[in-house]
């Protein structure tokens, strides 16, 4: 084992770098902290780590202070056993004169994978000069495994497949301050093609046919790599059929008994809490995310019914049957993920008189932000229904300003209320701020 991650690691040192497209995500080294990305299975957290590497190469580091390892590596298979210790004593084995003289950087790719990694990291970050960078594909990263283990000695930030902006860049396109006509035109027609392919790195550029396929995979990945096999579920159907029926409801309200129900009426012995196991597992993944309502009492706003949304909006169309899913539950599952990027929490809100406004954001001490969404507006009786639950949510909220997103229609709303703005999605994509708040 010592032998191959030797070899591992210069293997490495000795190959190019394929950074692909530059992501807006800025994570900042912070001494004595390792640097964790955690996000989807194939969102780009590997290549995030090589754009990190090259930064690191162009500020003169040299490539024999790079120490890179993926776990999820074949060869790395007997490490379980060995342990994760090996790694060090290879690196340090190929560099002695690097131990606790020269900072050495250390990338641990996918590290999840090995038991014990975190006293591991904690220790290398104590006894050597190490800045360490880890990636996952577990929330359980973010939360109670560093909480628990790494003791206040980590940073994380989360990676979601391409943004909007992100897909700008990737086709070339300058999206940065006011656009001209022209590259309005590009942005819009970029636009349709996002609407198409969603942002996962690996399938754009792909025909519609090997889109689907790779998304199926991506799907059977995180439900049997990252739920069955990683909590040893004892019945694997039921996780898959609840998968497919959230897939098939997005952006539809569920409850924990709604979903028992429907789970034992296809014969499957699964209790409530289970089914609550199993729904905090996909959140984990980061493949679905819920919304709650937005109230001051946690206890309401926990047994109120919740809305579910997909990491990527072509992924649903992808994996769903289409039977229950429509353009306007795509819609509303882009602006989800477009505000999750950027906010904590991301909740729905309901009017005293039960009016649903799809959501509402706060950002630290400012007002909350309330956004509802819809295809379209032409008809009378759609656009009154939008309107009245933003006007009656405003005074309740005490805020002025209010958004509206559509597919394409840009107006500005003068109510007793205050301002609501119509926005096509495009510009609302480009509009919102790009880091966390």
């Amino acid at each position: 084992m010592l032998e191959t991650l030797k070899a591992m690691i210069l293997d490495f040192q000795e190959s190019p770098l394929e950074t692909g497209v530059p992501r807006r995500l800025a994570i900042k080294a912070v001494p004595g902290k390792a640097s964790v990305c955690i996000g989807v299975r194939r969102s780009g957290k590997s290549t995030y780590l090589i754009q990190i590497i090259q930064r690191l190469l162009d500020r003169g580091v040299p490539r024999e202070n790079i120490l890179y390892l993926n776990f999820f590596d074949d060869r790395l298979h007997d490490l379980q056993q060995a342990g994760i210790g090996l790694v060090a004593e290879a690196y340090y084995a190929l560099y002695p004169e690097k131990k606790s003289a020269e900072k050495v950087y250390c990338f641990f790719d996918e590290v999840q994978s090995i038991v014990g990694w975190e006293p591991f990291v904690d220790r290398l970050m104590r006894t050597e000069k190490c800045e360490v960078y880890l990636t996952g594909s577990s929330a359980r990263m973010l939360s109670k495994e560093i909480a628990t283990q790494m003791r206040g000695r980590a940073l994380s930030w989360e990676m979601f497949p391409f943004s909007f902006r992100e897909f700008l860049d990737y086709k070339g396109i300058d999206s940065a301050g006011t656009l001209s006509t022209k590259r309005r035109l590009l942005v819009q027609k970029a636009f349709g093609e996002y609407w198409e392919s969603g942002g996962f790195p690996e399938v754009l550029g792909l025909t519609r046919q090997l889109r689907i396929k790779t998304h199926q995979e991506y799907f059977h990945a995180v439900l049997f790599r990252d739920l069955i096999e990683r909590h040893d579920v004892a019945h694997p159907k039921a996780v898959d059929d609840l998968a497919h029926w959230i897939m098939d409801n997005i952006a539809s309200p569920y409850s924990i008994n709604r979903l028992t129900g429907y789970l034992q009426s296809l014969g499957h012995n699964a209790p409530k809490s289970a089914v609550s196991n199993y729904l905090s597992w996909f959140e984990d993944a980061y493949f679905l995310f819920s919304t709650r309502i937005f109230d001051a009492s946690l206890a309401r706003s926990h047994t109120n019914p919740k809305k579910a949304y997909c990491v990527d909006h072509a992924m649903i169309t992808s994996v769903s049957s289409g039977i229950l899913v429509n353009s306007g539950h795509l819609l509303e599952n882009l602006v989800f993920m477009a505000l999750r990027r950027t906010f904590h929490e991301v909740f729905y809100y309901k009017t005293t008189t039960g009016r649903e406004v799809d959501f509402i954001v706060r950002s630290g001490s400012q007002l909350p932000m309330l956004t509802q969404v819809c295809e379209s507006l032409a008809e009378p009786q759609t656009r009154k229904r939008e309107m009245a639950a933003l006007v009656e949510a405003m005074p309740e909220l005490r805020i002025k300003t209010a958004t509206i997103v559509t597919r394409s229609e840009d107006e500005r709303i003068e109510t007793d209320a205050g301002i609501i703005k119509v926005v096509p999605i495009w510009k609302f994509l480009l509009d919102l701020p790009e880091s966390k708040e």
